[in-house]
Formats: C-alpha cells, sequence, structure tokens
C-alpha cells in the first residue's frame, strides 16, 4: 500500500511539471513567434524570416501614435497607483486599528472587486459613468480601475499595519509627536516595504487592465493595451509584423514594471506577515 502511495505520488508530480513545462513552452513559443515576426521582412513557409529590419516598429510607432498612447498610459497609470495609495493606505489604517461593528461586513465589501469577474461590476459602473458624460474620457478610465485597485492596496496593506505595534503610536503621541510627524517619522518606515508592494503591483495591475479600461476609454484616453485590441481588431489592412511591434513594446512595458517590482516585493513575504497578523487564540 505504501510502495502504491510513493508510485501515485511520483506519478501526479510528473503529471503536474509536464503541464507545467508544456505550458511553458507554449508561451515561450507564442512570445518567440510574435517577437520573430517583428524583425521579419517576410516570413512566409519557412522556419526562419528571409531577412530582418527593425522598420516595422518606426511603422508602429507612427501608424498607431504611440507616443501618445504611452502618454496617456502613463498619466493615467500615475493617478490611479497615486489615489488608490492615498485612498487605500488611509481606509487600511483605519480597518486594521479600529474595531467596530460590521468590520468584517466591511472588508469583505471591499474585496468583492477582487473576487468577482471584472466585467461583473464594470458594465453597470460603465453605463453609470457614461450617464454623468464620464463615459470616453480621461478621467473616466482613472475612476474605473480605482474601483479594484484600491481594495487591493487595502488588502496588501492591513497586514503590514497590523504587524505594527500600536504602543509605539502612542509612545511617539506621548512625546508630543502629532498626525504628521508621527506618519512620516514613524509609520512610513515602518509601511514603505508594504507600500511599494502594493502601489508597484496596481502600477502593473493597471498596464495590463484590459477589460474595464475598454468599457470607458474613448479616441484619447486609450491605454496601450486598448490601443493594441484596435490595431488588431479594427478595419482596413494593417501589416501584421507592424502589429506585432506594437505588441512587443506592450509586452516590454509591463514585463519592466513587472521585474521592477518583483525586484521589490517577494509575494511570500505579503502571505507572512498576513498569517503573522493573525491573533493567537
Amino acid at each position: 500500500m505504501i510502495r502504491d502511495q510513493g508510485i501515485g505520488s511520483k506519478l501526479w508530480r510528473t503529471a503536474v511539471w509536464a503541464i507545467v513545462a508544456l505550458f511553458i513552452l507554449n508561451l515561450a513559443g507564442v512570445i518567440a513567434t510574435v517577437v520573430t515576426n517583428s524583425f521579419a521582412t517576410r516570413w512566409l513557409g519557412t522556419w526562419l524570416p528571409v531577412d530582418w529590419t527593425t522598420r516595422w516598429y518606426f511603422s508602429a510607432w507612427r501608424e498607431f501614435q504611440l507616443t501618445e498612447v504611452l502618454s496617456v498610459t502613463f498619466r493615467i497609470v500615475f493617478l490611479v497607483t497615486l489615489l488608490s495609495g492615498l485612498i487605500g493606505i488611509t481606509t487600511a489604517y483605519a480597518l486594521a486599528r479600529r474595531d467596530f461593528p460590521g468590520k468584517r461586513f466591511a472588508i469583505l465589501l471591499f474585496l468583492l472587486p477582487l473576487l468577482v469577474p471584472p466585467l461583473t461590476y464594470g458594465i453597470p459602473l460603465a453605463t453609470l459613468l457614461y450617464q454623468v458624460g464620464l463615459g470616453g474620457t480621461f478621467w473616466g478610465v482613472v475612476i474605473i480601475n480605482l474601483v479594484p485597485s484600491i481594495p487591493f492596496v487595502v488588502l496588501v496593506m492591513i497586514p503590514f499595519i497590523e504587524q505594527i505595534d500600536p504602543r509605539i503610536e502612542a509612545a511617539a503621541r506621548v512625546f508630543g509627536a502629532g498626525t504628521t510627524s508621527l506618519f512620516t517619522r514613524i509609520l512610513l518606515p515602518l509601511l514603505l516595504p508594504g507600500m511599494l508592494a502594493a502601489l508597484l503591483l496596481v502600477l502593473v495591475r493597471t498596464i495590463a487592465m484590459f477589460e474595464l479600461t475598454f468599457l470607458v476609454a474613448g479616441p484619447t484616453s486609450q491605454t496601450l493595451v486598448v490601443s493594441l485590441y484596435y490595431a488588431v481588431f479594427a478595419s482596413g489592412v494593417r501589416a501584421s509584423q507592424s502589429i506585432d511591434a506594437m505588441a512587443v513594446v506592450y509586452m516590454i512595458t509591463t514585463l519592466f514594471w513587472l521585474v521592477l517590482a518583483l525586484r521589490f516585493v517577494n509575494p511570500t513575504q505579503i502571505v507572512a506577515r498576513a498569517k503573522q497578523s493573525q491573533p493567537v487564540h
């Protein structure tokens, strides 16, 4: 019986690793194909392109107005990250430090946008934004992206705040520290790892958010991922190399911020802090 369980366990691990390897190989193949085609002059029926060129990147930059698209993308991402940080951190502090009736229900409400599919609340919210005149505008895109971003900051920051002993804050106030001084000199250094984790991940999440942005973006408020979608499915004939070049620009932009986030953020650290913050019964 023990031997059968051992064989079964080995077969299960082998199957899991085989599926993971297949997924990685498939993903690597897709990425390699897109990158290769973006540098190809012509690629049809051969293992490698006939010749190589970078002109598709210049063509995509002009045709899809990537200067304006990237400018809009980074402005939206900056505002969403800033506002999510300001609102999310203060909300997380209030939820971590105050006990009140219905606190668990309030936290559940904050987490709902992270638990349900974006389109579930995105379509009604987009309808409301169009009714009040914000649909298709820059601020409409910012507002709809704040809905999942603020709860995400709250979720990440609560464990970081709960691990700080409230007696430290009480002692600082006894010695005359005001609210501003308490935050800048006591809380900020202690919360900085959590703030970096939350804000960098919000930044990456906003760049990659397609569903919500697509619902309210207008001609002058499209982020890079929405602009890429329109480049692929809009009417007219476009060179596949030019579209792939735009896809590579989007991929590099997202990967840059993701690698930067992982440079400062250890995902297991957030889980460990959450476990440490749970009360011991």
